[in-house]
C-alpha cells in the first residue's frame, strides 16, 4: 500500500480498479492471480483505525464526519434525508453494521449469474472475513421480539435469504474485530497489485485509434485527495500486442461515485455534460437514472438517549414474502449517548430518482434524489410495515428488558400509518442504481459504446439483493474477477489457435 502518487504516475497495468470499497477489493485480489492490478482508493486505511476496526465503537464514523478525510462521508439527497458512503479502504464495509446475509435464490436467478460459481464466490468470501456471532442481550431480545410479532418460522443461524426470524453472518469477528473487504487483499498476489490510498480519480482518459466509431479507455486521470483539483497524475492500461483482448478499467466506486466518475468522463446525457462543460464522449442517457434507496421507518424503543455500549445488528426478521426487513440495533448519537431503534426497510420499492452532477470536483458529493415513496404502491406498504414494526417494538420482550409496563397501544387507522410514513421515511443506507445493468452495463459489466471500461458494484442493481447488500457486493468482485480471467483465457487460447492455423 502506497499514498505516493509518483510511483504509480505514468505507469500502465493490466486492470485499474477504481474504488477500494466492498467489491473493488475482491475484484483486484482476483485479477492480481494471473495480471498487473492498480487499486486506486479515495479514502486511507483502515487498519489501526479503532472508529473501523472496533465493535464498541459502531456507528460513530457515521456522526464524525469532515468535508475531505472522514472515513464515511456524509451526503444528503436533495429529498432531504441524511446519508453517508464509505471513504476509505474497505468502502461502506468499514463504516456499516457488519451484517452477512447472502441474496435470495430468486435474486439470482433475475440477474442470471452462474449459479455453481456465485456459491463458490460466496464460500471464498467468507472462509476469509465472515464469523458466527455471539448474540448480545438486546440482540436476543430482538430476536424474541420479531418471533413474538410472528415472524415465523424461527431459522436459527443462517446465511441465506430465508423468510422468518434469522441470526445472519457478521464481519466482526468474536473479539469484536471488524474484518473489511480490505481484508481480502491478503489474498492477492503481492508481485502483482499496486494499492493507491489518498488518490481521487477525475476522470477516464480515452484515445481513439483512427476509428471515429470506436471509443477506448486508455487509462485514468488522478488527483490526491487533500491536493489540488489542478494537479493531476495519470495512469494507463498496458497495450498487448499479441493478443485480441487487454484489460480494463473497472470502476467500483459505488452508486454514487461510478456515475459520477462516468459523467465527469462525458459519459451520459449529452444535456447534463454540456451545463459543466464536459465534452461528451458517448451518449448514455441512463447514467445517474433509476437511483433507488430503500425506505427505513425506525421506532426509537428506548424513552431517552442513554450511554449504553452500541450494538450492531446480529438478528433479522424477513417478513411479507421478503417484502419487509426488520432489524434492531444501539447507535450512538453523540459522544456520550445512544438510542435504540428497531428499524424496518421496505426491500422493493418502486419509486425511483436520479443523480446528477453538483461540481466537477470529484471530491465533492454529486446530487441524488431518490424520490422517497413517490409510487403510491411504496406508500401503501410503508403503512402495512409500519403495523408490523410496532407489534416488534411493543412486544412484551422488549418491555420486559427495558423494565417498561407493557402496552400495545398500536396506531389504529392507514391514515395514521401513511402519515408517520411520509414524516419519517429515513435510509437504510442500501441505495443502489445509477449504472443499471441493461442501460449503463451489459451483463458481463462492460459500458456501453466504450472499449475496455466496466462497472462492477451496487451502482449496477435494479433492487438491493438479501437482508443486507454487502455479501452480495463482496461475492460479485469474486465472482466478476473470476469472469474476467475465464474471458482472458478463452480469448487467448482462442487467439493461439487461430495463430496456428
Amino acid at each position: 500500500m502506497t499514498t505516493d502518487v509518483k510511483e504509480v504516475a505514468g505507469k500502465s497495468f493490466d486492470y485499474i480498479v477504481v474504488g477500494g470499497g466492498t467489491a473493488g477489493c475482491p475484484l483486484a485480489a482476483t485479477l492480481s492471480e494471473k495480471f498487473s492490478v492498480l487499486l486506486i482508493e479515495r479514502g486511507g486505511s483502515p487498519y489501526g483505525n479503532p472508529l473501523v476496526m472496533d465493535k464498541s465503537l459502531y456507528g460513530f464514523s457515521l456522526i464524525r464526519t469532515d468535508e475531505y478525510s472522514s472515513v464515511a462521508q456524509a451526503f444528503t439527497s436533495t429529498d432531504g434525508v441524511g446519508n453517508c458512503r464509505g471513504r476509505v479502504l474497505g468502502g461502506s464495509s468499514a463504516i456499516n453494521g457488519g451484517f452477512y446475509s447472502r441474496a435470495s435464490e430468486d435474486f439470482v436467478d433475475k440477474v442470471g449469474w452462474d449459479k455453481e460459481l456465485v456459491k463458490d464466490a460466496y464460500a471464498w468470501v467468507e472462509s476469509k472475513i465472515v464469523s458466527t456471532p455471539e448474540l448480545t442481550p438486546w440482540q436476543t431480545v430482538v430476536e424474541f421480539g420479531l418471533l413474538e410479532a410472528g415472524i415465523l418460522p424461527y431459522n436459527g443461524y443462517s446465511l441465506e435469504h430465508i423468510e422468518g426470524t434469522k441470526i445472519g453472518g457478521s464481519i466482526f469477528d468474536i473479539w469484536g474485530i471488524r474484518h473489511t473487504s480490505a481484508d481480502l487483499l491478503r489474498a492477492a498476489n503481492p508481485e502483482n497489485i499496486v494499492v493507491l490510498l489518498n488518490a481521487t480519480v477525475k476522470n477516464i482518459i480515452f484515445h481513439s485509434n483512427g476509428n471515429e466509431n470506436e471509443t477506448r479507455v486508455h487509462g485514468i486521470r488522478f488527483m490526491k485527495s487533500d491536493g489540488s483539483t489542478d494537479q493531476t497524475h495519470e495512469a494507463y492500461l498496458h497495450k498487448h500486442k499479441n493478443s485480441t483482448s487487454s484489460g480494463d478499467v473497472i470502476l467500483s466506486a459505488g452508486a454514487l461515485g461510478s456515475p459520477q466518475i462516468l459523467l465527469l468522463s462525458g459519459i451520459g446525457p449529452h444535456e447534463h455534460l454540456k451545463n459543466f462543460n464536459i465534452s461528451h464522449v458517448v451518449n448514455l442517457k441512463g447514467v445517474g437514472k433509476r437511483m433507488k434507496d430503500n425506505p427505513c421507518i425506525a421506532v426509537l424503543v428506548d424513552t431517552d438517549p442513554q450511554n449504553r455500549l452500541p450494538d450492531p445488528p446480529q438478528v433479522s426478521g424477513i417478513a411479507k414474502d421478503f417484502k419487509f426487513i426488520i432489524e434492531g440495533g444501539i447507535i450512538p448519537i453523540s459522544s456520550n449517548s445512544t438510542r435504540m431503534p428497531i428499524a424496518a426497510k421496505i426491500a422493493f420499492p418502486a419509486s425511483e430518482g436520479k443523480l446528477k452532477l453538483s461540481s466537477t470536483d470529484p471530491r465533492q458529493n454529486p446530487s441524488v434524489k431518490f424520490n422517497y415513496l413517490a409510487e403510491e404502491g411504496d406508500l401503501e406498504d410503508c403503512a402495512n410495515m409500519v403495523h408490523l414494526l410496532e407489534k416488534v417494538a411493543k412486544s412484551q420482550s422488549v418491555a420486559f428488558y427495558l423494565g417498561v409496563k407493557h402496552q400495545n397501544n398500536l396506531m389504529t387507522t392507514t391514515d395514521e400509518q401513511r402519515k408517520f410514513c411520509k414524516e419519517n421515511a429515513r435510509t437504510y443506507f442500501h441505495y443502489h442504481g445509477g449504472c443499471t445493468v441493461g442501460s449503463v452495463v451489459d451483463d458481463d459489466y462492460k459500458v456501453y459504446g466504450v472499449k475496455g471500461l466496466r462497472v462492477v458494484d451496487g451502482s449496477t442493481f435494479m433492487e438491493s439483493p438479501g437482508t443486507n447488500p454487502m455479501a452480495t457486493l463482496l461475492m460479485l468482485g469474486r465472482y466478476q474477477g473470476i469472469k474476467i480471467l475465464k474471458e482472458r483465457e478463452d480469448s487467448s487460447s482462442s487467439f493461439s489457435t487461430h495463430q496456428k492455423h
